[in-house]
């Protein structure tokens, strides 16, 4: 064989076996590199483009894995809750307190304590304030002297209080604060509960230019709403936050216990021996605050904590005191304005969020902690997104959205079973929050594999 055809069967060979096919080139276009986690989250465009932070920390260790921007300050939303829940657990007892009383006599004085339970539409019904007022056969008085607060928290947006995740502070609660109207369809009118909003609903001929459905209630007073959409759709439902007053309160109770309630003149109230009510605590009422960002709730459980320590409600009150107690150590100063997050007000770094996760695991067992946090692909906010492996999840994390925010804070058990905390803070941006959720989920599934 000459030198001419040696050198042609040696290029020949190299093609063969050196030179990927087509096929291979696609299949690794496909399936790229895999990256440092700490270069997935300095390297992101989009976290680049916005106002990104994020911490991984190992709680056995204590210490910080992965960090970028912990030390800033974010508009947290409702990772919010997870301070309430750290507060409510430290300062709320296996038994619930869900009404006080002073017995008079003929006369019955009863005020709330900030229960959220009480008739709520959606949980195990608080059953013992309804049996325990309705077996009484004193003359039922109502007093709210007790809640020393406003019914919207500071730095709430004024043009969202008809929407359903904004209903009003109370200082007992009932029906979850809430009014449910849900069509018949065919123009066959509404199953309202209560049912003493029937009514106070009306049709609203200004609606009629709005797209889809609606209901919504006017900005003084109650008086609910509704388009010709709402009532043709079979299958609407819509939950509007009332207006409370203590005249209202009555007006309601009265309703419900099928029996005369009156307002009490509080500066009447004798001094006596005051009774409490109280009911088993369950982590659905936590489950629901975490899994469902129940902003009510939220609210309600400051209050309820304000009410065991002080015996009067003041959100700003509770927060301060489980500030010295609770989260004195936290390593940045915390802005913090309200239970649920709707205020804007609220700022807290990526790594203080972290301190908090990790006093809860410390303080609660995991598979309580578990229970309570939504699970990647299975239950609450995160059950589009973070799905583990068959089916089983390994984030289980507390959402936090506003418009332009987006944060996203908690656990994941990885591939070789260790748990580790993390924290990503994500703030002006715009447009969806989708892209940053697929970008998140890629940089937690590379933690899951590789820690």
């Amino acid at each position: 064989m000459n030198r001419t055809a040696l050198i042609f069967l040696s290029l020949l060979l190299a093609a063969l076996f050196l030179i990927p096919s087509e096929a291979q080139a696609q299949r690794r276009r496909r399936t790229p590199a895999k990256r440092p986690v700490s270069a997935m989250v300095t390297d992101s465009k989009l976290f680049n483009q916005a106002h990104s932070g994020f911490i991984l920390f190992d709680p056995q260790t204590q210490k910080v894995l992965q960090q970028r921007n912990a030390d800033k300050y974010f508009t947290p939303a409702s990772n919010t809750k997870i301070f309430t829940l750290r507060t409510a657990l430290h300062f709320l007892s296996d038994s619930l307190p869900v009404l006080r009383y002073l017995d008079m006599g003929d006369t019955l004085v009863f005020w709330g304590t900030g229960n959220p339970l009480f008739l709520h539409p959606d949980l195990p019904g608080d059953s013992s304030v309804l049996a325990f007022l309705r077996s009484r056969p004193e003359t039922l008085f109502f007093t709210d002297f007790n809640f020393r607060d406003d019914h919207f928290g500071p730095g709430w947006s004024w043009a969202d209080y008809s929407d359903y995740y904004q209903p009003e502070r109370s200082p007992m609660p009932i029906y979850g604060n809430i009014a449910r109207f849900s069509s018949r369809g065919a123009d066959s009118g509404f199953v309202v509960s209560p049912a003493l909003w029937r009514d106070s609903l009306f049709f609203g001929p200004q609606l009629e230019e709005e797209r889809g459905a609606v209901i919504r209630r006017t900005e003084r007073g109650n008086r609910f709403e509704f388009n010709s959409e709402a009532r043709r759709r079979t299958g609407f439902s819509d939950d509007i936050p009332f207006d409370y007053s203590p005249q209202l309160m009555v007006k309601l109770l009265s309703d419900t216990l099928r029996r005369t309630v009156r307002l009490f003149d509080a500066a009447m109230l004798p001094a006596g021996s005051v009774n409490t009510l109280y009911m088993p605590a369950d982590d659905a009422l936590y489950a629901r605050l975490m899994q469902q960002s129940d902003n009510f709730i939220a609210e309600q459980l400051l209050m309820m904590c304000s009410e065991q320590l002080f015996s009067i409600q003041n959100s700003r009150k509770m927060i301060d005191h489980a500030k010295d107690i609770c989260f004195k150590d936290v390593p940045d100063r915390m802005e913090w304005w309200d239970g649920s997050g709707l205020s804007r007000y609220n700022f807290f770094t990526p790594r203080t969020v972290v301190h908090v996760l990790n006093q809860l695991y410390q303080q609660q067992p995991q598979e309580r902690l578990f229970r309570i946090f939504p699970a990647g692909g299975v239950s609450g906010t995160i059950r589009g997104w973070y799905a583990g492996p068959k089916g089983e999840p390994y984030v289980f994390a507390k959402t936090g959205s506003l418009r332009y925010v987006h944060s996203l804070s908690g656990y994941v058990k990885t591939k070789k079973g260790k748990v580790l905390i993390f924290s990503f803070m994500h703030n002006n941006f715009t447009g969806s929050s989708d892209p940053l959720k697929e970008e998140m989920q890629a940089v937690l599934k590379r933690v899951y594999e590789v820690y």
